[in-house]
């Protein structure tokens, strides 16, 4: 537990273009919401954060926030270190910096993922560690304003009692997205992030006659600005029989209740995934990247 706890220390500048680099405390909270409001789609995932905790200290459970400051100590980037790496603002030539902190700090992490160019400048800069997977591109897509295709209404929000047959659809998914068992080491934490998903009202599903799921996402992260939808699955017997346009809108149309922009990135080889989400009226508005270990 030690280990895991380790924070990372802060990092003097090695060449005058170099940031200091160093963990962010509670009193820097309001200067990374502004760094995160720059572009609130892309960092909707710190924004979420900040808004559930309401500070930019280290959490109970040891994830942190590195912060990058100029000469006259503003803060110009950040980036989350906890089970996953996740750069927010960065500036791309600043990834070595962050790497070489990241590095020292010899911790677990499952994934690096966000804008493209600082994410894969932290992983090639990190080295010593194969990635089972990277994905270099992967459109960032958003949506402001109703979406252009009816919503299906037979898709609602989930309730805890619907989790018996949720949780089967959310492991499908998950092998299929990424390639093994989320629950193959234990079950506890991820069922018990998908029953938060439920209980937050961040689940929408649509149901079969027998109770089974016919298409299913949430919405991973939510701020002030915008929700950021993950988890996007149609059975595999229901597929290419247009249900997932509709249960994007309806998606679409449930997160506009909690944040006005809707947002996800997707792999760039699943055609078939981008040709919905533009037909429902999702824009490319930037690159993302995801690296997997």
């Amino acid at each position: 537990m030690a280990k895991m706890l380790q924070r990372a220390a802060p990092w003097s500048p090695s060449r005058k273009d170099e940031p200091l680099i160093r963990t962010l405390g509670h009193e820097d909270t309001l200067e990374l919401c502004e760094l995160a409001a720059l572009d609130p789609v892309a960092n909707v995932f710190i924004a979420a954060h900040l808004l559930a905790a309401g500070s930019a200290a280290p959490t109970p459970s040891g994830a942190e926030v590195l912060g990058a400051f100029d000469g006259d100590g503003r803060l110009t980037g950040a980036c989350w270190l906890g089970a996953n790496i996740v750069p927010i603002g960065m500036a791309p030539e600043h990834a070595a910096a962050f790497a070489r902190v990241i590095r020292a700090a010899d911790r677990r992490f499952a994934s690096i993922f966000g804008p493209a160019e600082p994410t894969l400048g932290i992983y090639n800069a990190l080295g010593g560690r194969r990635a089972r997977e990277v994905r270099d591109v992967q459109p960032l897509m958003a949506i402001e304003g109703g979406p252009s295709v009816r919503p299906d209404p037979l898709v609602r929000i989930t309730a805890l009692d619907d989790f018996d047959a949720v949780a089967p659809a959310c492991v499908a998914m998950f092998e299929e997205e990424v390639g093994y068992s989320p629950v193959a080491g234990g079950s506890d934490n991820y069922y018990r992030r998908v029953r938060q998903l439920i209980q937050q009202g961040h689940s929408m599903a649509r149901f079969d006659d027998d109770g089974s799921v016919l298409f299913k996402a949430e919405l991973g992260a939510v701020s002030s600005a915008a929700s950021q939808v993950q988890g996007v699955w149609v059975s595999p017997a229901h597929r290419g029989m247009g249900l997932s346009h509709g249960g994007m809108a309806a998606v679409v149309a449930f997160a506009q209740r909690l944040a006005p922009i809707v947002t996800l990135y997707v792999n760039d080889y699943n055609h078939r995934a981008k040709a919905c989400y533009e037909r429902v009226g999702f824009e490319r508005v930037g690159t993302f990247a995801t690296v997997l270990f």
